[in-house]
């Protein structure tokens, strides 16, 4: 039945991340740029806006799935109606002082640096001088027991490895053998959810959902460091900074996204497997599809969500709601809808939540090819795939306790078209004639395989990334380039810095900690204790690798020598 004028509720525009993890190759540099650019700072040591977990493995913080635990998320409660799962407003009161429901820093990891001016300035000596490592909290000596990638490549399998919460759910007759079952890796950033239950949980209000494109933020002068953010996220993606006692979280990049930059983890991934789209959906469904009672249906009800932007209806709703022209029609061109509802490759993280979740995944067909290839038999052949995604029960099942609340069913489907593209492209490429079977399986034309195939192999960067530009009032006050960034002017998400009137009060934060001697200056000085050879922190938002930022070399023989190399 075509869809109605009724039918539409408030349109509105969401900003969306894909990620295909069959590329992600575990290297970090989206981390690490990550870190450099928004948790260079002090009191943010342990906090990553983004990591890079191993799967199988307990994530980070450890076992943050376990929401018997946690508490994170909603649930429906006895009258079917949707609460929070940490309790509501009288529950809040009682606690508010005390929340007794939070990660410790041993569920994160006791940030570290190494004492290297030992090893720069030890005498002349018989043993080599060590360079101990020290906490980036205390400056004191400690032992490194955990990080937030210890379970990197199944690194710490044997000792930790039982303790997966999904794998655990899966099977518990199964013996965990890492070596001959399967790994991939799952980049985690804040979801920025249709739904936020951070932002419900909130007593001050201080966690608020942007209405023009949806990005989730911390309001720093409303936060008053309740912490009860922290457990309401069930993806433990809101950070406590002890420094100047405020909560932080990811910001999807805005100060970049505004003027129609990918994120930083975007930008700098080396697999090129983000994709970043504007979607529309229809914000009056969002409790509908939220309060769905069958944890299993919560996908489907999520694409239900999602409205056609090619929908003349759709477009003229979208219109009356004030959305400008060009962000309608970069809906239309979005690489999230194709992979969402065109393709239907793409996944929710732990649906389950009911947060509806704008991070959204394709789960990776490589745990098969390899099982496939590791029997003799021709990994490219799509029977042989096929009978391999029906028979190898344990990955799937496994990505189907993260991606769809245990139903195998879509997981399964999601395969079958991975694998149906694989093969089918096979042919084309090595110039034979293609089998016209093989999209039929899944029930997609030749045609839509090779358009998925281009976009998932082959897209360019304008393709991957289609982020319309801010249409605010102060838009041509923002800096062509993005040469701000969020946490380098009065009142930006995350500020630290020292002040007349508290930690919040003062400039932009001096550059990161190097040991734990210039930590210890910065948390006893009043005032920021800059380093002397450095002026600024690098900023890593707008560099393309050319040129010299401030910052990033010392100056005079060395900047010379720099210039030279």
């Amino acid at each position: 039945m075509p869809r109605g004028e009724a039918a539409i509720g408030r349109v509105m525009a969401q900003m969306a991340m894909v990620m295909n993890l069959d590329k992600c190759i575990g290297c970090h540099t989206c981390s690490v740029t990550c870190k450099q650019a928004w948790t260079n700072r002090t009191g943010v040591e342990y906090v990553w806006f983004n990591n890079v977990e191993t799967r199988p493995g307990q994530g980070y913080p450890r076992r943050y799935e376990d929401q018997d635990t946690w508490r994170g998320g909603w649930e429906l409660n006895k009258r079917g109606r949707l609460a929070l799962k940490a309790g509501g407003r009288f529950k809040k009161l009682i606690t508010i002082f005390s929340n007794p429901v939070l990660p410790s820093i041993d569920d994160y990891y006791e940030p570290w640096t190494y004492d290297y001016e030992t090893l720069t300035n030890a005498p002349l000596q018989e043993h080599t001088p060590v360079a101990r490592p020290k906490s980036l909290i205390s400056g004191k000596d400690m032992k490194i027991a955990w990080s937030a990638n210890w379970d990197d490549s199944l690194g710490g399998s044997s000792d930790h490895g039982d303790k997966d919460v999904l794998l655990n759910q899966v099977s518990e007759k199964i013996k965990l053998e890492f070596e001959q079952t399967f790994m991939f890796y799952l980049p985690r950033i804040c979801e920025h959810c249709l739904n936020p239950s951070c932002a419900a949980s909130c007593p001050s209000g201080a966690i608020y959902k942007r209405a023009e494109d949806g990005i989730v933020l911390v309001d720093q002068d409303r936060c008053r460091g309740w912490r009860m953010c922290v457990t309401g996220c069930p993806y433990k993606k809101v950070y406590f900074n002890h420094r100047t006692g405020k909560a932080e979280k990811c910001t999807f990049c805005f100060p970049r996204v505004e003027v129609g930059l990918p994120t930083v983890c975007s930008e700098t991934c080396v697999g090129r497997l983000r994709y970043i789209g504007l979607v529309l959906y229809d914000a009056d469904r969002v409790l509908e599809a939220a309060s769905t009672p069958d944890e299993t249906g919560l996908y489907e009800a999520q694409r239900k969500v999602f409205l056609d932007p090619y929908d003349p209806e759709v477009v003229a709703a979208a219109e009356r709601a004030d959305i400008p022209r060009d962000w309608i029609e970069a809906a239309q061109r979005s690489p999230i809808h194709a992979l969402i509802n065109t393709y239907k490759v793409a996944l929710p993280l732990h649906p389950e939540y009911r947060t509806l979740p704008m991070v959204w995944y394709i789960p990776p067909l490589s745990p098969v090819v390899d099982a496939v290839r590791d029997t003799g038999q021709d990994a490219e052949d799509h029977r042989n795939l096929f009978a391999a995604v029906d028979a190898l029960r344990i990955p799937v099942d496994y990505l189907a306790q993260l991606f769809t609340a245990g139903d195998p069913v879509p997981v399964d489907a999601v395969l079958h078209r991975l694998a149906a593209m694989r093969a089918y492209m096979r042919d084309i490429n090595l110039g034979r004639e293609p089998n016209d079977t093989i999209p039929r399986t899944v029930g997609m034309t030749g045609e839509q395989l090779y358009d998925m195939y281009r976009l998932l192999a082959l897209a360019k960067y304008d393709e991957r990334y289609v982020i319309p530009p801010a249409h605010a009032e102060q838009a041509h006050e923002l800096e062509e380039l993005a040469t701000e960034c969020a946490l380098d002017y009065e009142g930006g998400p995350g500020m630290g810095g020292s002040g007349p009137f508290g930690e919040t009060s003062g400039g932009a934060a001096p550059i990161a900690v190097e040991n734990y001697r210039a930590l210890r200056d910065r948390q006893t000085s009043d005032t920021p204790a800059t380093p002397t050879d450095k002026a600024t922190r690098v900023n890593l938002l707008n560099w393309d690798g050319k040129g010299r930022p401030p910052g990033l070399f010392p100056p005079g023989e060395d900047e010379e020598k720099g210039a030279g190399s």
